[in-house]
């Protein structure tokens, strides 16, 4: 009897610890200690080589060291909506409409000096009330505009302070299409950001914004790297760290305003030719060789004699310019400038721009299936504008001075005599040719458009540049009625008030 009931117990014992283990362990009631927890693999399923640890670590070394070169800059300013810019330079109003408002906006900006000297785009800073700094390390500080330079969409400020950490600026012209390369700045307010990608392609030519368009130079480095509106005066590093260009431009489709594939840089030996005049003079003394030119095709090739297309050829001689001076004629293929091959336009046209007056470059040129050097002396484009500006003088026959171009800034447009192609478009024998209108000057603000024709000022023909100027010193103070004609043949009069 008490071995059935011995047994009877040890065999409920046993149903019971089994019972308590399959519950136990059905419903998680029993957790592993702190200690006992282990989670994921106990290894990386890859191990890197030192050649890919060690490029890893350039990028890393990079983002520590050029980060604190890199400033944002917080601007207030009056712009006008730009959000169907194929090309969208960064700077931009969140508005939707054409109306100028007070706009805060930003970008970024480089070090480049310890003393407080910044480098940035002119878009960010141009036409600013105020401009604020903000340092890597968050302190703020007031910044003074230097210059500013349109034709570059480059601009230099200065803060007041001292050891601040200078960017190594490098040299362009040694980059390579397809080398990696970082962009850093501070799009869509996300201070000290870093991206990464190659260099796509150099001497790009996009273009600038419409009150730029006007004498200027358009070649860029194109990057994959990903930037964005804030990204504009930031810094495109090598894996060095060598600045090698100054982020400006992004392609954008529709209204989104934000980065779809590539971004544009200013070269930074264009850069540092701009921003050393801007520090030491306030503006750019800049050279000009005075020449039109445009790409050499496989069909000009071969009809000149040229084994293959390459070179610019020369389509205009601006008259009394730097190559009027010097045998350069139309027809002329510039092979080379300084010994630097050149085959787009905008290449010429940059070096140029990096060369101040007074300059002597030396051009390889091919005429008449021969090679000949012509050395060319740049002029200021300034001085080029003042003699043919200048048309209410007279010549010493007492004739009126003649000019070409007019440069009318305190209305905001400039004006130039039509040519032959010109007079034959708008089938006119005369008239002067609006070239270009400053954003919210006031010919801007009377619908005055590049490309429209005045025939007519004050209830006069207007034949030549220098009429129309002389008409407008008559009128200073009082308003002048203008009769402009479109392409289309379409006609309109137009009221301007002219300043004192």
């Amino acid at each position: 009897m008490r071995r059935k009931n011995f047994l009877g117990t040890m065999g409920l014992i046993f149903i019971g610890i089994v019972f308590g283990a399959v519950l136990v362990s059905g419903f998680g009631l029993v957790r592993p200690s702190y200690g006992e927890v282990k989670i994921g693999a106990d290894k990386p399923p890859v191990q890197v080589n030192s050649t890919i640890a060690a490029f890893n670590d350039a990028f890393v070394q990079v983002a520590e060291k050029v980060t604190s070169s890199i400033v944002q800059i917080t601007v207030t300013t009056q712009v006008k909506n730009n959000a169907q810019d194929k090309f969208h330079f960064f700077f931009s109003p969140f508005n939707n409409d054409d109306t100028p408002q007070q706009q805060q906006g930003g970008g970024s900006g480089i070090i480049i000096s310890n003393d407080g000297y910044i480098l940035t785009n002119n878009h960010v800073v141009q036409d600013a009330k105020n401009v604020t700094v903000t340092l890597h390390d968050k302190r703020e500080m007031e910044a003074t505009v230097i210059g500013t330079d349109p034709l570059t969409d480059l601009a230099v400020i200065k803060i007041d302070a001292t050891d601040l950490p200078a960017a190594y600026l490098g040299d362009s012209d040694k980059i390579k299409v397809g080398q990696w390369v970082m962009a850093i700045g501070n799009p869509l307010n996300l201070n000290s950001t870093v991206t990464a990608g190659i260099i796509s392609a150099k001497n790009r030519q996009i273009d600038m914004p419409e009150e730029n368009r006007s004498y200027s130079v358009r070649d860029f480095i194109q990057t994959d790297a990903v930037i964005n509106p804030g990204n504009s005066g930031g810094a495109l590093v090598d894996l060095n760290g060598s600045v090698i260009g100054v982020n400006a431009a992004i392609a954008t489709s529709g209204f989104s305003q934000t980065f779809i594939g590539y971004g544009f840089a200013v070269p930074i030996n264009l850069a540092k030719a701009v921003a050393t005049d801007l520090i030491a003079d306030g503006k750019v003394n800049r050279g000009y060789i005075g020449v039109s030119i445009q790409e050499v095709d496989a069909a000009t090739a071969k009809a000149v004699g040229l084994k293959e297309p390459k070179g610019v050829i020369v389509q205009e001689i601006v008259k009394d310019g730097a190559a009027a001076k010097e045998d350069i004629q139309v027809g002329d293929i510039i092979l080379k400038i300084d010994e630097r091959e050149v085959n787009q336009p905008n290449e010429l046209q940059s070096y140029v721009a990096s060369r101040r007056a007074g300059s002597v470059v030396k051009l390889s040129i091919y005429r008449d299936e021969k090679m000949i050097e012509r050395h060319v002396t740049l002029k200021a484009r300034n001085g080029e504008e003042e003699k043919t500006t200048k048309v209410g003088l007279k010549d010493k026959k007492g004739k009126d001075v003649d000019a070409r171009e007019v440069d009318f800034d305190d209305l905001g447009m400039k004006v130039r005599n039509l040519n032959s192609d010109e007079k034959e478009k708008y089938n006119l024998e005369s008239g002067v040719i609006i070239t270009d209108v400053k954003q919210f000057g006031k010919a801007f603000n009377q619908r005055l458009g590049e490309g429209l024709v005045i025939v007519a000022a004050d209830r006069k023909e207007i034949k030549t540049a220098g009429e129309l100027q002389s008409v407008i010193e008559k009128t200073k103070g009082q308003a002048v009625l203008l009769k402009v004609k479109d392409a289309e043949g379409n006609s309109r009069l137009v009221g301007l008030d002219i300043p004192k």
